[in-house]
């Protein structure tokens, strides 16, 4: 006697259908529901998920006793297969063993790829400029030559766990039935076992064996940070899977003197006062041999802060190696003092000093001196400076100095 009888009746079979019958029964219902024949995706996975339950002993069992519900609180219905995979699996619908439905109209599901293998490389901003080769060397699996990645001979399909892997066993706590998947300890997950004489004898049955591979990475000239470079399948090999792919990804290091934003580049170029009110050459040194000479003509003055372009100094593009344009912010280095006697030659050179504003009769004008100020109170300067800043120092607060605010006393 059953709780429920709906996968049943899915299949369409008794209660009492043995193995046989309900393999029978589930070909001849997902022939008619796959949607490669042009069938309803849900139906199929409806009957796909009727066939996996009843099909294995122990979930039967759960769901004749329980029901449905019986399942989910034991957690049996976690982790179910592929409903195309296990079709595949049962009927040779996918990989090496042809279509189930023949010529070529069924869904070909070729084997799992594996996992990427993602390695950064660390590049200089001169190394971008130009372009560079490096070699990255690799440990990684590779299918064993001495066995061709079968492990060894007489290879035999695990009976403890019907080649799955994992086994599943119900624990009992308390009024309810919990269901466990854990790895076969038979075969140790590998769903197959080799006789200790037949393992081979380079890899002891492992399928697979290490090897050192040296890859060459072509840091293309105009790279991106953070683009990437992809060896195909060069990542660790597996029995019945593609090997994943080698993914390098350019990490470019700050630089001292540039930033870059896109095919430009950006740089600060200090120049002192005598440069800048009388003209005058100045160096930059690019990111490659060569040295950029820049003058400045007698009679222009350049202010701090005056930005100029070097068009076509920038960086170089990665498809056609049209290289951008560089910015050039220009810092001023004032002296720290002037000796008395060059002021009359400035007075000479430069325009006259702005004249001081008349001031009311009535106002009283106080000479006064200004002294210099120490970091802190500099700090304090400058906040207070900005508009709608305010720049309270720690010890001003502590002394009672900042704004107080008094907690309500209920």
């Amino acid at each position: 006697m059953v709780k429920e009888t709906k996968f049943y009746d899915v299949l369409g079979v008794a209660p009492s259908a043995g193995e046989s019958e309900l393999k029978k029964a589930y070909r001849k219902k997902a022939l008619s529901a796959h949607p490669d024949k042009g069938g309803d995706p849900e139906v199929f996975k409806e009957i796909t998920s009727a066939y996996e339950t009843l099909s294995d002993p122990q979930k039967r069992d759960m769901y004749d006793r329980f029901g449905e519900a019986g399942l989910s609180e034991g957690g049996g219905m976690g982790g179910g297969m592929d409903p195309s995979d296990l079709f595949s699996q049962l009927f040779g619908g996918g990989g090496g063993g042809g279509s189930f439905f023949g010529g070529g109209g069924g869904r070909q599901r070729g084997p799992r790829k594996g996992k990427d293998l993602v390695h950064r490389v660390k590049v200089s901003l001169e190394e971008l400029y130009a372009g560079k080769i490096t070699k990255l060397a690799l440990q990684k699996n590779v299918l064993c030559k001495g066995c061709d990645g079968k492990g060894g001979k007489n290879v035999q399909t695990c009976k403890s766990c019907n080649g799955q892997g994992v086994k599943m066993q119900l624990r009992q706590l308390g009024p309810m039935i919990q269901q466990v998947q854990s790895p076969c300890e038979v075969c140790s997950g590998l769903g197959e076992t080799i006789p200790p004489k037949d393992k081979c004898k380079t890899c002891n049955g492992k399928k697979v064996a290490s090897e050192r591979k040296v890859l060459e990475v072509r840091i293309e000239k105009g790279m991106e940070d953070g683009q990437q470079i992809t060896f195909k399948e060069e990542a660790d090999q597996a029995p019945g899977t593609i090997p994943g792919d080698v993914v390098i990804v350019v990490d470019v290091k700050p630089h001292e003197r540039f930033q870059r934003k896109g095919t430009n580049l950006y740089t600060d170029y200090e120049i002192d006062l005598l440069t800048a009110l009388g003209g005058g050459k100045f160096i930059i040194q690019h990111l490659d041999d060569r040295a950029l000479s820049i003058e400045i003509p007698q009679g222009e003055v350049i202010r701090p802060g005056t930005a100029k372009v070097l068009r076509g100094q920038g960086f170089p593009s990665q498809r056609f190696h049209e290289p951008g344009d560089l910015y050039v912010n220009l810092r001023v280095s004032f002296p720290e003092t002037m000796p008395i006697e060059s002021i009359q030659l400035l007075e000479k050179a430069l325009p006259a000093r702005k004249a001081l504003p008349k001031m009311d009769s009535k106002i009283h004008v106080e000479d006064v001196e200004m002294d210099d100020m120490d970091e802190r109170e500099t700090r304090k300067a400058r906040g207070n400076g900005q508009p709608g800043g305010m720049d309270v120092d720690e010890d001003d607060e502590e002394a009672g100095g900042g704004p107080q605010v008094q907690c309500a006393q209920s």
